[in-house]
């Protein structure tokens, strides 16, 4: 009569449980040591797409998830294996922080579905009575929209960087043009150009954020009815299983993980306008400016006075100028040029006091100015990119990689060249030679 009680009382407990897993919006499958499927809940069979009677009886859960036998999370707890043992798993998997023996994954299943599933998997050992184990129980559930969401970020983020070098190799493709234009104010408009492509896929974004935000709140608010129907039902256990299965998905910390992603992407996509805002601004460069006769020295000096609090706690200034002619040039952008050379040079000096020296000389037709330090130089194999727009060996915040770029397309406009020499600890020295007298094509172009 006792055995019968025992059987009669697994027995209703299975259906018990079969009822209250078929019901669950949670996927989720249960097997006995034996590795056999005793059940398969009404949501498994949607996201897997394996029928109950497909699968309950048999050892062939695997075939839900994998194109060959290969053991899950349920098999390894069942079989008393470390997931840090199997290959498949040690770098995948995490012990839960609620259930004492419990695993968690998180993973990609092509398998599943026309083009494939992310999952979150939970498995956690089912005990007895008298505490001996008699199986495992896994959930399922469906990450995929979060991640393909991540994913979008990722790729959007891909598409802007891939947008700013394709931009860059027009500008490089178009900046002989630019030379020979003789209005340097043009690179703004590309830059425009640059910023209204970059803007639109943030646009989308954006967008795209606040239908997920949307879609989020729906979704936490159908979560929130759920909860306060667990008060409503008759059965404490259920009630009570209803509430470890929240716990056990970690309900409280997505609802707070989740914005908090968002909101980090979205200050991502923040930095990136900012970097186009700084394209544009470096980019700006008085059109009404006159070719006139000047001399490098006095700008030199009046640029240094601009920059002085940039540079005056880092280095001393030494001048070394040479008796030099006044060329035909356009004072205000070889100032910047000079602006540019002095600010890089301030930063490559390290928290020791250093050294700047600024050199003139004329060398026939041509006069120069160069602008060295002795800071930490630069690596060669940066050498060749330095003049490459929005390249930059700066941290992060601190440069847009256009000074060394705009001033390169300044003296390009003057047919004249800048050469560097640098050595790692040693420092580097910029050298900027000018003709005396003014291009011949910038004489033409201004003629009516």
């Amino acid at each position: 009569m006792s055995s019968f009680y025992n059987e009669r009382t697994v027995e209703q407990a299975a259906v018990a449980l079969s009822e209250l897993l078929d019901g669950h919006p949670v996927a989720t499958f249960v097997i006995d040591c034996g590795h056999v499927i005793t059940h398969w809940n009404k949501a498994c069979e949607h996201l897997l797409g394996w029928s109950t009677q497909e699968m309950v009886g048999t050892r062939q859960h695997w075939r839900a998830f994998y194109p060959r036998p290969r053991a899950l999370l349920a098999d390894l707890i069942v079989d008393a294996v470390d997931p840090a043992t199997d290959r498949h798993f040690r770098d995948k998997y995490q012990a839960s922080t609620l259930i004492d023996g419990a695993y968690e994954e998180e993973d990609f299943f092509p398998n599943i579905g026309a083009a494939g599933h992310w999952l979150q998997l939970t498995a956690a050992p089912l005990r007895g009575r008298d505490g001996r184990l008699v199986g495992a129980i896994q959930s399922l559930r469906d990450v995929t929209e979060r991640r393909v969401a991540e994913n979008a970020l990722r790729q959007a983020h891909d598409r802007l960087e891939q947008t700013v070098r394709q931009r860059t190799a027009q500008l490089t493709r178009t900046q002989q043009q630019l030379v020979q234009a003789d209005k340097l104010a043009s690179i703004g408009q590309l830059a425009a150009g640059v910023a209204h492509e970059i803007n639109n896929p943030i646009g989308y974004i954006f967008s795209n954020f606040g239908t997920l935000q949307g879609y989020l709140d729906s979704l936490f608010a159908m979560l929130d009815a759920y909860q306060q129907a667990e008060a409503a039902l008759a059965d404490p256990a259920l009630a009570a299983r209803l509430r470890a299965l929240r716990e056990q998905v970690e309900l409280d910390f997505l609802r707070q993980d989740i914005p908090t992603l968002m909101q980090e992407s979205k200050e991502g996509i923040v930095r990136v306008r900012h970097i186009v805002q700084d394209l544009k601004d470096f980019s700006r460069v008085d059109s009404a400016q006159e070719w006139v006769w000047a001399d490098l020295r006095q700008g030199l000096d009046s640029t240094l006075n601009i920059v002085a609090n940039e540079i005056k706690y880092k280095a001393e200034v030494v001048r070394a100028y040479a008796e030099i002619p006044d060329i035909e040039c356009l004072p205000l952008q070889i100032n910047q040029v000079a602006m540019n050379l002095l600010v890089n040079a301030a930063h490559a000096i390290g928290p020791m006091r250093g050294r700047i020296e600024l050199r003139t000389g004329c060398d026939g037709e041509h006069v120069w100015f160069s602008v060295g330090d002795n800071g930490c130089g630069i690596a060669p194999e940066h050498l060749d990119r330095i003049f490459d727009p929005f390249f930059t060996t700066k941290e992060v915040g601190k440069g847009t990689g256009l000074g060394l770029s705009l001033s390169y397309g300044i003296v390009q406009k003057h047919q004249g060249r800048i050469d560097v020499e640098s050595a790692l600890g040693r420092g580097t020295t910029f050298r900027v030679t000018l003709p005396r007298r003014r291009p011949a094509h910038e004489e033409k172009e201004a003629k009516p």
